[in-house]
């Protein structure tokens, strides 16, 4: 399923406004190359968790509120480590870096209220992304982020969840996430599967939109939730809307020490709060939270 990658469209960051508004991004013109799996798109429905009961074990994705700029969503990897998209990060209008003090995780958000909310002290993205990058997807390489919090969420009903193996053509996995126009509580869509894959990418029948960035993507494997990749954005291929993923088996080492050594450069300069690495401050002309 290689093939599907050029024929990709409309290819569109998946992040959303507070007040709601959404633009779509540049088009990535292609021929229509849609392979037969294609028809088995969306392969099950949105599920919203509303109530306890339903939100019972996802309370580790959250929202992530960036300032006055909206909103994206993350997932916790540790007691005091989220992962989301690296361009969440990015002011959507100037292409400036969000100061890590302006960004609050809000876990197992909904209805109003959230499990645990935590400010964002340091966020760093991965060494080899680039913003303002041209190609649609170079910008969905490497689009990952870890942002270490304020202090630790320790709770019993709130775990953080496992990191596992790239998933491969044909493998089924669940995606939790806010959006627009869901943004009260998080949604589930259980068995959407892989249609395809890069070391870079990877094409997924889910339903994503604005606001999905970051949301994690689960293998469930022997009944154990591991994220396994990051939405990173909306596409299409011939007419059939489809998600980008970023895989984060090999990434993710990389964007730990990435943030190690932002910790060891604090130390150096004396600082508590560090801003994220990576991308550009010019030329930005591509959607952003």
């Amino acid at each position: 399923m290689r093939f599907l990658f050029p024929g990709l469209m409309a290819l569109s960051l998946a992040c959303a406004g507070l007040a709601g508004a959404a633009m779509a991004g540049p088009s990535l013109a292609g021929p229509n190359l849609a392979g037969p799996n294609l028809a088995q798109a969306q392969d099950s429905g949105m599920v919203k968790l509303e109530t306890a009961d339903d939100s019972r074990g996802w309370d580790a994705v959250g929202k992530l509120v960036l300032g006055k700029n909206g909103f994206c969503t993350g997932a916790l990897i540790g007691p005091q480590l989220v992962l989301t998209a690296a361009h969440c990060l990015y002011d959507k209008t100037t292409g400036v870096q969000i100061r890590p003090e302006e960004i609050e995780f809000q876990a197992g958000f909904r209805n109003g209220r959230a499990v645990a909310y935590r400010r964002v002290s340091r966020a760093v993205t991965h060494p080899d992304y680039r913003y303002a990058a041209t190609d649609q997807l170079d910008r969905v390489a490497n689009d990952l982020a870890l942002l270490e919090l304020s202090q630790p969420i320790r709770l019993p009903s709130l775990l953080p969840f496992e990191t596992g193996a790239t998933p491969v053509e044909g493998d089924a996995v669940d995606v939790v996430s806010y959006a627009q126009y869901r943004e009260e509580a998080p949604s589930i869509q259980e068995a959407c599967k892989v249609l395809a894959g890069r070391r870079t990418a990877l094409i997924l029948s889910c339903s994503v939109d604005f606001g999905s960035s970051g949301a994690p993507v689960f293998s469930i494997r022997d009944g154990v939730a591991q994220v396994v990749s990051v939405i990173s954005a909306k596409a299409e291929v011939d007419g059939r809307k489809v998600a980008l993923a970023v895989p984060l088996a090999e990434p993710l080492a990389a964007l730990r020490q990435a943030l190690e050594d932002s910790k060891a450069a604090s130390l150096r300069g004396g600082k508590t709060v560090s801003v994220i690495s990576g991308g550009t401050r010019s030329g930005a002309k591509f959607i952003k939270p």
